[in-house]
């Protein structure tokens, strides 16, 4: 994620977002049986414990893909959906949770067979008609519909489902892809999507992965969307509007889909040449690029204020500057295949998403990353205000997840280790990062026993000052 170039940083996270999605109805299906015969079974759990959001994911099963029907008319801005999520239960289950946020819940099946559907805030629990073995794979069926929620921040940020000019985006970091899609929404539980979206004749839609297929019937379209690499649900989008499209192909032989709002498209009219430039770039600094196809959407909603690193296309809230389309392509790497276990660690996507700025940079005639270092330790740097104001990898709260410390302070962590490990080394490093967790889940302290296995030093005084030390330390 990124600001707009007036501010790099985002701070729209809702504290207590999760309380605001009041039930919007539901209905049941038949009540569960009793779990006899499977042993122990007993509730998932409604969340996985997450210290920033204890209450976000669900626990009991791990989801191995989403198959997403989606009907929506910019006119009404309603939605109706169809989602239907394979899953492998990790114990036995009585009951399990999706969130979900607003929508009424117009039927559920498990299996194939009714299940009882409750509603509690966000939470959507299914009772199954049996219960659910561990180790067994299950199929849960919802069928929803609704006016899909906007979540608005204290500072005015939004995500959720937005609504454009002519049409509507979905962008859910952290929290706002629960606004369209009942799901396990914490990042560690990453899973493959099929997203088919159908919008009335004339009108683009646009979602992760490669477009499999587009039909048109009766006056409206239907496109499906594969994303066959793992994904975190606050990386999955949906765009819908009128929008100008270009497919090529990229110098490396990667298909690109680029969509661009015609109110934008003089600004952006160099946008994929500009993804295929840095997609090269990167794939020479940081190894292979991760995914089976790259692009981007350029939308138009002023005030919006950020770009998102949604899984192969970034979504830019208007024509970006080539710094940004580093930023969030860099995103790919570090975020999007190499996912962060748990939000505190957000560090390990912004600190090296900003550090890719840096790189670009220096090796594209500019400042060299020391001198970059420099400025925002002198706070010259246009994007250094507000770095000190706590440790990177230790955010206090919900709303200090996407702050300043988080990107710029972040960077100079990674720049620290550069220079303690050597060129050599820190480039290393970062090849058998994304190589070793590619298309998982990763944290802090992976990163740092990594770096210190491969340096072979003991860089405890270099973390803790840098990336756990309060306040601003002396200038190395």
């Amino acid at each position: 994620m990124s600001g707009a170039r007036a501010g790099r940083h985002l701070s729209h996270v809702l504290p207590g977002v999760l309380l605001l999605a009041l039930c919007a109805g539901c209905t049941g299906g038949a009540g569960a049986q009793d779990a006899a015969g499977v042993s122990g079974a007993g509730a998932g759990s409604a969340g996985v414990g997450d210290a920033l959001f204890p209450r976000l994911g669900n626990g009991g099963y791990d989801v191995r893909g989403y198959r997403l029907a989606l009907d929506y008319t910019p006119g009404s801005r309603h939605l109706n959906g169809t989602a239907r999520i394979t899953a492998r239960a990790t114990r036995a289950l009585s009951s399990f949770h999706l969130d979900l946020a607003g929508l009424r819940v117009r039927k559920a099946t498990v299996n194939g067979r009714p299940a009882k559907a409750a509603r509690s805030g966000s939470e959507l629990i299914l009772t199954p008609a049996s219960a659910l073995p561990e180790g067994r794979d299950f199929t849960a069926t919802v069928v929803y519909g609704g006016r899909p929620k906007t979540f608005t921040g204290e500072d005015s940020g939004k995500e959720g489902w937005l609504r454009t000019d002519d049409g509507a985006v979905a962008l859910g970091e952290p929290t706002g892809s629960m606004t369209w899609f009942p799901g396990n929404h914490h990042p560690s539980d990453k899973a493959a999507y099929d997203i088919a979206v159908t919008v009335p004749e004339g009108y683009t839609a646009v979602s992760n992965g490669e477009l499999k297929g587009q039909e048109t019937r009766g006056r409206r379209t239907t496109f499906r969307w594969h994303a066959g690499e793992p994904m975190a649900s606050y990386l999955a989008t949906v765009a819908i509007g009128r929008f100008g499209v270009r497919t090529t192909t990229t110098g490396d032989g990667l298909p690109s889909y680029v969509a661009v709002d015609p109110t934008e498209a003089r600004g952006a009219k160099d946008i994929a040449d500009q993804v295929d430039d840095v997609i090269t770039w990167e794939s020479r600094v940081f190894g292979p690029y991760p995914f089976s196809s790259t692009g981007a959407v350029v939308g138009h909603l002023p005030g919006l204020g950020y770009a998102l690193e949604t899984q192969t296309k970034p979504f830019f809230d208007a024509a970006p500057d080539k710094t940004l389309v580093v930023h969030e392509l860099a995103h790919q790497w570090f975020g999007d295949s190499v996912t962060p276990r748990v939000w505190k660690d957000m560090w390990l996507n912004e600190g090296f998403a900003t550090y890719a700025e840096w790189l670009w940079e220096e090796d594209h005639d500019g400042r060299t990353a020391q001198q970059v270092f420099d400025d925002f330790y002198d706070g010259t740097d246009d994007e250094s205000e507000g770095i000190w104001d706590f440790p990177p990898a230790d955010p206090p709260n919900v709303a200090s997840v996407s702050d300043p410390p988080v990107y710029g302070r972040g960077a100079m962590v990674v720049h620290q280790v550069r220079r303690a490990v050597g060129d050599k080394t820190f480039f290393s490093i970062l090849r058998t990062w994304l190589k070793d967790h590619r298309h998982g889940n990763a944290d802090t302290k992976q990163f740092i026993e990594l770096c210190e296995k491969k340096s072979g030093k003991d860089l405890t005084r270099l973390f803790d000052t840098w990336l756990y030390g309060e306040g601003k330390p002396k200038k190395p």
